[in-house]
């Protein structure tokens, strides 16, 4: 038993929907929580992981066993609320220490009524994951004096297998934004914090499937004037606000299931505005072109996946965060493929041959992790400055 947990956390329970059973110690919210279970290895970036709207009823997995040891802040989130629906870890530590830190983990868990599950085998778990792939699953979190019962563990097991499939869930319209709005937030800086963007250079709009505050950021600091929509919003009023381009951001769920999105975004490609997608974004993008997406047996969730960029022979390696994936062998003739996954050989980006339109299955804002293609918004860049330069030539 870990000292951090010794007297100090009542119990917990996580049961998959395939029935196995882990007992360890709630360090969050009491109270149930579903969601669909995966794992993410990245070491560092809980809080930015937590707060990214991607993990919208998902219960997220750690796989490296210390976490929480520099505590949390109020800079490094990536919404306004922790979405993901659960979280689990092997070893809480015992001391939060990081100059930055103004509470410890668990503290922020329970303020945000966050279920969470510490002191389990999350090697064993993962190796589940990785084996049978993600699967639904309850986290039980017990108040102070209850201890863990066979009707507890049943109650927990019936509510795994009870969770919504992943599989045609739109979720994108349930983590976006209800009205539009500016965004004028730059990159953080040591010893300066955020910034402000003092003068734009591009008109974007972009569309939020639950995009991530750093996405924000990076567009603001490249001199993006930012206006960010609903998920649902039609393309005719995006087009109406005479964007340089459009931006789609990452999100949750089934892409397929977003089909407002897909035509929106077809006919904004089609009209020629510069247009680039990450993650969700990316999959909208591929569908609106006549690609098909599935949903990947075991998903990427991690800051160490490697990518190949086809077009120059690089290798990079990157953030990623998706259960659904988009079929290669189902992009139009319009469309090449730009880069693959290491790993499993996966579409990781497309561009179109005939528009000005290209986009990203991986997280290049790198929170967390590398910062190998953050290159992907200055070309995003570079497309609305060559169109613009190509309109006052006409």
């Amino acid at each position: 038993m870990l000292l951090s947990l010794k007297g100090s956390f009542p119990p917990a329970i996580l049961a998959l929907a395939d029935g196995t059973v882990f007992i360890g110690n709630s360090i969050g919210a009491s109270g149930t929580t579903v969601g669909e279970v995966v794992f993410n290895t990245s070491m560092t970036g809980y809080q930015e992981i937590l707060t990214d709207p991607s993990y919208c009823q998902q219960i997220v997995t750690l796989t490296y066993p210390h976490i929480g040891n520099y505590g949390v802040n109020p800079e490094d989130i990536e919404s306004d609320k922790v979405q993901a629906a659960g979280l689990v870890i092997r070893d809480l530590p015992l001391i939060a220490s990081n100059f930055r830190c103004t509470e410890t983990l668990s503290d922020y868990l329970s303020r945000n009524g966050t279920v969470a599950i510490a002191d389990i085998d999350t090697r064993r778990l993962t190796r589940v994951l990785r084996d049978k792939g993600a699967q639904n699953g309850a986290i039980v979190g017990l108040a102070d004096g209850e201890s863990v019962t066979q009707d507890r563990i049943d109650t927990a097991l019936a509510a795994a297998k009870a969770a919504p499939d992943m599989k045609g869930l739109d979720l994108a319209k349930v983590v976006s934004t209800p009205k539009p709005y500016g965004w004028t937030q730059t990159e953080w800086e040591l010893g300066r914090g955020y910034g402000t963007q003092e003068e734009a250079q591009f008109n974007v709009v972009a569309y939020d499937f639950g995009v991530k505050y750093s996405i924000l950021r990076m567009l603001a600091e490249r001199g993006c004037k930012l206006t960010v929509v609903p998920a649902q919003t039609p393309a005719a009023e995006v087009l109406a606000m005479n964007p340089d381009g459009v931006f789609l951001s990452n999100g949750p769920g089934d892409p397929a299931a977003c089909d407002y999105a897909i035509e929106a975004v077809r006919q904004i490609v089609d009209s020629g505005t510069p247009t680039f997608g990450i993650c969700l974004g990316h999959q909208i993008m591929a569908l609106a072109a006549g690609a098909s997406t599935f949903k990947m047996d075991n998903s990427h969730h991690g800051g160490n996946h490697p990518v190949k960029d086809l077009d120059n022979g690089s290798v990079a390696i990157t953030s990623q965060n998706h259960g659904f994936a988009v079929d290669m062998k189902t992009l139009p003739s319009h469309l090449r493929a730009t880069h693959v996954s290491l790993f499993d050989g996966t579409l990781q980006g497309f561009a179109y041959r005939d528009k000005p339109a290209f986009c990203f299955q991986g997280h290049p804002e790198a929170s967390s992790g590398p910062q190998d293609v953050a290159h992907l918004f200055d070309r995003f860049t570079d497309l609305m400055r060559t169109a613009r330069t190509g309109a006052k030539a006409a």
